[in-house]
């Protein structure tokens, strides 16, 4: 069966996987100085007869030509490609292609639901679709790792931590402090965004993804369905359905 390729390229790096219709058949992470060998050395294989590539961030020519150079048609993700959903965002063309595509996974799994996807990545973002399936928008927040470093970047004596380590209720050395500060200020603020929105939407369902999704899994009680592969199925979803016009 002929398979789809998926691109994703983020802040930190670029996720590539491999679909065959709604199965993942593998994925794993590219080097962003890589992608351009990747696409012109193993992406030409004579399997794959679509792909789609998301970026949030630039890519040079390198890469530019790469894509061009494909032997079978590219996609590239945006808000003008079929969706869904609707959308009701007042500045379409300024959406993060990610957010998109996990809103696109969301709802198609649970049409005719009010839905918060929650995106735990280098920011976390905030997106809310209604059962209708008008994609409202959303908030966007500092991730993890941009609270530890702005802490160290911005202070004049507070160290860069790790989130992983010893986790106590209450932090008794700086280190501690911090960690707790920064890992239990997510869990509150994504917990005051689903009890918020849950009173507004009582039948809400929550999806958590992203790259912190599994790392904070046991601790945010009230999600529904955590899947840290939403965005990557999302685009293989928009792929799917816009493979009339490729």
């Amino acid at each position: 069966m002929a398979q789809q390729l998926i691109i994703d390229i983020g802040n930190s790096s670029t996720k590539v996987a491999l679909f065959e219709g709604d199965t993942l058949i593998e994925d794993f992470r590219v080097e962003h100085e890589a992608l351009a060998h990747f696409l012109t050395d193993k992406a030409t294989d004579s399997t794959i007869r679509a792909a789609i590539i998301s970026s949030v961030i630039p890519f040079g020519e390198e890469v530019e030509q790469a894509i061009k150079a494909l032997p079978y048609s590219c996609l590239r993700m945006s808000a003008q490609l079929k969706m869904p959903f609707t959308i009701a965002y007042r500045t379409p063309g300024t959406l993060g292609p990610d957010r998109l595509a996990a809103v696109a996974e969301a709802y198609a799994r649970e049409p005719g639901h009010d839905l918060l996807i929650i995106d735990v990545g280098t920011a976390i973002t905030y997106d809310m679709v209604i059962a209708d399936g008008t994609y409202l928008g959303g908030n966007i927040s500092p991730g993890i790792g941009m609270r530890f470093k702005a802490l160290n970047l911005l202070t004049g004596r507070l160290p860069l931590v790790d989130k992983e380590g010893e986790r106590i209720p209450i932090g008794n050395t700086t280190i501690t402090a911090i960690r707790e500060g920064v890992l239990q200020g997510v869990d509150k603020e994504i917990e005051g965004y689903i009890q918020e929105y849950t009173a507004k939407y009582p039948g809400l369902l929550v999806f958590l993804t992203g790259g912190g999704a599994n790392f904070l899994d046991n601790r945010v009680k009230s999600r529904t369905f955590a899947d840290s592969l939403l965005v990557i199925k999302g685009l293989n979803r928009i792929l799917t359905l816009n493979n009339e016009v490729i």
